[in-house]
Order: structure tokens, then sequence, then C-alpha cells
């Protein structure tokens, strides 16, 4: 893949963990996130968009599309996935958000 597409899907989703989510993608939290109280829900939200530490161990291809830390002692996870418009099928390309929905998932790493 080309310098320029892996910059281009990093732009798109670095724009998407900023939050809000819409118009860049949609949010999903699993039910151990959305069972927080909402200061601690905040908090994690806030981790994803804040989250910088990016290696080439958890960001092997440059996307910016997985991340990982810790919060009140748990791992907690999110991770993009990129779905064509009808979120049946892997996008075509995801550097091109006219064919791209971005799904951004925030879960515990026990519900992995």
């Amino acid at each position: 893949m080309s310098t320029h597409r892996i910059s281009r899907i990093r732009q798109l989703n670095d724009m998407l963990r900023s939050l809000p989510v819409p118009p860049f993608g949609e949010l999903v939290i699993t039910r151990g996130v959305a069972g927080l109280d909402q200061d601690d829900l905040a908090v994690v939200l806030d981790k994803v968009c804040r989250f910088g530490d990016f290696t080439p161990d958890n960001d092997s291809h440059g996307e910016h599309d997985f991340g990982a830390f810790e919060h009140l002692g748990v791992k907690d996870f999110w991770k993009i996935d990129y779905y064509d418009l009808q979120k049946q099928y892997h996008s075509p390309d995801p550097a091109d958000p006219a064919v791209t929905c971005r799904v951004l998932t925030v879960m515990r790493a026990d519900e992995y």
C-alpha cells in the first residue's frame, strides 16, 4: 500500500477517534464499557481520543486502528474496522470515506 494511502487512512482514523464520532463513522461500546458510570465512561472515551502510544508492535501498518490502555486496573481495547456503506463487507477502499463506514469499537480486553 502506498505511503499516501496509509497516511490518508491514519488521518481518517484519527478523525474518527477525535469524537464526536459522526460524521466520521460509528461508535460501538461493549456491555462492560457501557456498564461504567458516566464519569468513568468519559475517562475511557477520552483515553481513546488521546491515545498516541503507537508502536510497530500495536500499529504495524501505520493506520492508527488499534490501541490498548488500562483504566481502574482493567485493560481496555479500541479498534477501528472498515466496512462498505451497507456494513455487510469489508470496505473496498479504506482510504476513501465515500465508500467506507468506519466503526470504532471500545471494549474491555476480557470481552474480546
